[in-house]
């Protein structure tokens, strides 16, 4: 670094440091750190962040790392407790330490360390979001992997070590630097005054340094009036970096580059003692870490997403650092490119004509080149003809992006970690940022793979995929995974690695800890499952022991009732998954024995929430006794008679709750064990004038509510006309007290069926073949032949006939038949 003694326009000598402020993320700042190390050339290059990641630097330069990265520290004793110092190609502080490994020159971090700020954070609350934050720069809950540190948070978007956010004032609210300064300049918008003075300014030969010397005078502006913002955190720091500073410049003199927040320059430039620094770092705790280098995203980067330290645009600022010329013109190249991969209409002309509009826009405006909101506009009335919905897909895609960084295998990682990646490599089961859907075919063993272990990385908490509903099949032999990885996956498999070295063993372990500590026996059921899915048969042991003996001393019903569904599906598995059922068979069958026994008195004497609830039990228990009976072992046989003994007991007890004895007779119904005419007289007797009407409605719900029930109205008129009697019988003062409980009945039906009873009732249950049923559709009294035959033409070609066939044919009176059921 060539050293002058004359003092330049920002006030200082420029044999002191080189103090680099930055904002951080910000790729006008990235650009000008650059530039600024190539004219200075330092010796060494100082960068705000962790110490203890100084040994992971060399990696930025392995071919295989791609920001955007992260810097992730957690605590070795409790591995939950972590920070992230996010790094993206646009960042100063990458770029940074990629000109000192390509120029062969030292370069450290110098923020406060991990160990201390993670310590920190234990004796603080740790609530997210809230204004004072637990531990140096940490804004998010560092307990749910979205703590921050250093370099990744207020030093970011507008925060308080960065340009971005700032100190305290003494009426104790929270000033916005950037705020401060845009308003100053006649901005309304921080984010607008950002691009305009640094984004879109470039930088000139001999001129790289004035940018910083600018925001440092606009920081120690802000600082002297506003002063640290009584922020202690921030003090701390700040008086660890002047130590590391002094250290640097002893060993490398004054030929030092320092790269950090721009807020801290003041007090980096601050002359201050070794001893008050040092007294302000006594007694700091300290807990042991580790670190590594993670993938990151761009959805993580930015503000929206939660995480502290984000941008509005990743995306965006991503382009305007890799952009080196005609910005705006390659950017809405991007966009055309992908609203014509969307099958969009959009030309050449419509990106030439864009660019003119957002060049238009700026120049109204007063900017010196258009900027995000300019091309955003531009992009809405051009190319997405007014509408925000090819917008939005604008900004997912483009404007955010869903890039994913990636980091070499040299990093350091839990042996977990390790496993989990020779997984994802067998099971060609990569990990992406966007979220999508994987159908997978449990007959096939490479899908069968995978499902074990997006069921395993469940049961430890790496909620890599969460299941769907299968569009296609139902079958056991199919699932749908909807699958997205997040960058707080890392410090969710470092906090797994407790249990075991690989996924298996640390499912095992940890499936067999939460059985011990599960509080219900549904809980017990429902991971009894989970192990099956799972496939992790030295779990299932001593899941089912504490299975059985929950089972055993668990009195409550509805307990049971809640449990046995879980165990019977989990029978279904042995089929497709090759694993043994037979000691749940028995559990299985011994809980539906003592639900036979005691759901009768169970449901006497219950209000309408628990009889509601009863009544969900009442059908899950019924699926669970038809699909048991078939792996019911011996001893057992014979369960589904047993059953419906217990649904007519239910039917017949006034005791019972009308809810609960009409959805009794409505399963036996369905069962074929209950004939319509006996079906039609329990209603009739259940809507006799003297039961009263809020009973009658309550049993009226549990016959005919739910799926399949308007159905049932429709194709049973006798029972609709049932209905239809006693509902225009209920007196007036009662009809207000029942009509919210039938309200509730029928909304539940299918716009469909709905507009099929009120045809029904318009013109009169049970009249079918009168007159006035002429003009509803698919109710007449007979077929009406003449409709067939017009279709008749349209039917053949569907079929595959050519041509007339004769009258007496009997593809034609198939044909005919085709038509009328369409």
């Amino acid at each position: 670094m060539t050293v002058r003694e004359e003092r330049p326009s920002g006030g200082r000598l420029t044999a002191e440091p080189l103090l680099l402020g930055v904002r951080h993320h910000g790729p006008g700042s990235a650009r000008a750190v650059g530039a600024a190390l190539d004219e200075a050339r330092p010796r060494a290059v100082l960068i705000e962040g962790p110490p203890e990641a100084d040994a992971l630097i060399p990696l930025a330069a392995d071919e295989d790392m791609r920001p955007p990265v992260a810097l992730l520290a957690h605590a070795v004793d409790e591995p939950g407790r972590s920070a992230f110092w996010p790094l993206a190609e646009f960042s100063p502080e990458w770029v940074a330490i990629r000109w000192a490994l390509e120029h062969e020159v030292p370069a450290r971090f110098i923020d406060l360390p991990a160990a201390h700020s993670l310590a920190w954070q234990r004796g603080q609350d740790e609530t997210h979001g809230q204004e004072e934050t637990a531990a140096p720069d940490a804004d998010a809950d560092p307990a749910a992997g979205d703590g921050n540190g250093g370099a990744g948070n207020r030093d970011g978007e507008h925060g308080g070590s960065g340009p971005g956010e700032g100190g305290r004032p003494a009426d104790g609210v929270r000033i916005d630097p950037l705020g401060v300064l845009a308003g100053t300049a006649g901005y309304d918008d921080a984010e607008r005054w950002w691009e305009d003075v640094v984004e879109h300014r470039g930088v000139g030969k001999g001129d790289a340094l004035a940018p910083f010397t600018a925001l440092e005078e606009a920081m120690t502006a802000l600082r002297e009036a506003h002063g640290s913002g009584g922020h202690d955190c921030d003090l701390v720091r700040e008086a660890y970096m002047r130590l590391q500073l002094r250290a640097a410049q002893r060993e490398f003199g004054a030929a030092v580059a320092v790269v950090c927040g721009a807020w801290h320059v003041p007090a980096l430039r601050r002359r201050s003692t070794v001893t008050a620094d040092r007294a302000l770092l006594k007694g700091l705790p300290k807990v042991k870490t580790d670190m590594t280098w993670v993938p990151w995203t761009n959805r993580r980067l930015a503000r929206a997403s939660g995480y502290g330290a984000g941008i509005d645009s990743p995306g965006w600022y991503g382009h305007l650092f890799a952009a080196r010329d005609r910005p705006v013109e390659r950017w809405m190249t991007k966009v055309a490119g992908l609203l014509r991969a969307e099958d969009r209409l959009v030309s050449s002309a419509h990106v030439i004509e864009a660019v003119r509009l957002a060049e238009t826009l700026a120049a109204l405006r007063g900017r010196p080149l258009p900027g995000l909101s300019e091309t955003t506009d531009a992009i809405r009335a051009v190319m997405c003809e007014g509408s925000d919905v090819p917008l939005a897909l604008v900004h997912d895609r483009l404007v955010v992006g869903d890039e994913l960084g990636r980091v070499p295998a040299a990093a350091p990682a839990v042996p977990l970690q390790r496993d989990l990646e020779r997984a994802q490599r067998r099971l060609r089961l990569k990990p992406e940022a966007r979220e999508r859907e994987l159908e997978l075919d449990l007959r096939k063993e490479t899908d069968a793979g995978r499902s074990r272990l997006l069921h395993r990385l469940r049961l430890l908490g790496v909620a890599w995929g969460e299941p769907a509903v299968s569009r296609g099949s139902t079958g056991t032999f199919r699932e749908t995974w909807r699958l997205c990885w997040e960058p707080e996956l890392s410090v969710r498999v470092a906090e797994a690695g407790v249990w075991g070295t690989t996924v298996r063993s640390a499912a095992t372990a940890k499936a067999e800890s939460d059985a011990v500590s599960a509080p219900g026996l549904a809980d017990v059921t429902g991971l009894a499952e989970r192990c099956l899915l799972a496939e992790l048969p030295d779990a299932l042991p001593t899941v089912m022991r504490i299975l059985a003996d929950r089972a055993a001393l668990d009195t409550d019903v509805a307990h049971l009732a809640q449990a046995l569904p879980a165990l019977v599906r989990s029978l279904r598995y042995g089929d497709v998954r090759g694993t043994d059922t037979g000691a749940l068979a028995g559990v299985a069958a011994g809980l539906a024995e003592r639900i036979f026994v005691g759901l009768p008195p169970a449901c006497a004497a219950l209000d309408a929430d628990a009889a509601d609830e009863m009544r969900r039990h009442l059908d899950a228990v019924h699926g669970a006794v038809g699909l048991l009976e078939d792996a019911a072992p011996p001893g057992h046989a014979d369960l589904r008679s047993r059953w419906r003994s217990v649904l007519r007991t239910l039917s017949g007890r006034d005791t019972v709750p009308g809810v609960i004895r009409g959805r009794a007779v409505r399963l036996l119904l369905d069962d074929g064990e209950l004939a319509q005419d006996e079906a039609a007289r329990l209603m009739g007797l259940v809507l006799s004038p003297g039961t009263p009407p809020a009973d009658a409605a309550a049993w009226i719900e549990g016959f005919v509510g739910g799926s399949g029930g308007g159905l049932l109205l429709v194709h049973d008129e006798q029972l609709l006309g049932l209905v239809d009697r006693w509902l225009t019988g209920v007196p007036a003062e009662a009809f207000t007290d029942v009509l919210p409980l039938l309200r509730r009945t029928f909304s539940a039906y299918e716009a469909g069926v709905r507009r099929t009873l009120g045809e029904l009732v318009r013109r009169g249950p049970g009249r079918r073949g009168s007159p006035s049923a002429a003009g509803v559709p698919g109710f007449a009294g007979d077929l009406d032949a003449a409709r067939a035959d017009a279709v008749l033409p349209v039917v053949r070609l569907l079929l595959g006939q050519d041509g007339d066939e004769p009258a007496g044919d009997g593809r034609a009176a198939d044909a005919r038949a085709a038509a009328v059921a369409g």
